[in-house]
C-alpha cells in the first residue's frame, strides 16, 4: 500500500521540483531600466500611496517582482499597532491587488 502510494506521488514531487518559480525578484539595475522604459512608475510614488492607506505606518522592505509576467512592487509596512502588513501594487498602474496582515 505504501509502496504503491509512493509511486503514485512521487511524479507529481518530480514535476512541482521541476516547475520553474512563478516570481522572480529583479535587481536594482534592472528595475532602473524598466522605469527609464516607462514600463514601471517609480517607488517613490506608489510607496507614498501605500503609506497613506496606513497613516503612521513605517516601511519594512519593498522588492519588485516580475509575477507571471507582471510587474509588482510587494511593500512591507509595520503599522502604529505593531502590526505588519503586506502590500502588493501592480508596477505599471499603481493599482492595489494585494493588502493583507503578513
Amino acid at each position: 500500500m505504501r509502496a504503491t502510494l509512493l509511486l503514485c506521488t512521487m511524479p507529481l514531487v518530480l514535476l512541482l521540483a521541476a516547475t520553474p518559480a512563478a516570481s522572480r525578484d529583479l535587481d536594482q539595475d534592472e528595475a532602473l531600466r524598466l522605469r527609464r522604459e516607462g514600463l514601471i512608475l517609480p517607488l517613490d510614488g506608489l510607496l507614498d500611496s501605500a503609506l497613506a492607506r496606513h497613516p503612521g505606518a513605517r516601511l519594512l522592505e519593498a522588492e519588485l517582482e516580475e509575477e507571471h509576467g507582471r510587474y509588482v512592487y510587494e511593500i512591507e509596512l509595520l503599522t502604529r499597532g505593531g502590526v505588519a502588513r503586506e502590500l502588493e501594487l501592480d508596477a505599471r498602474t499603481g493599482e492595489v491587488l494585494k493588502d493583507e496582515v503578513d
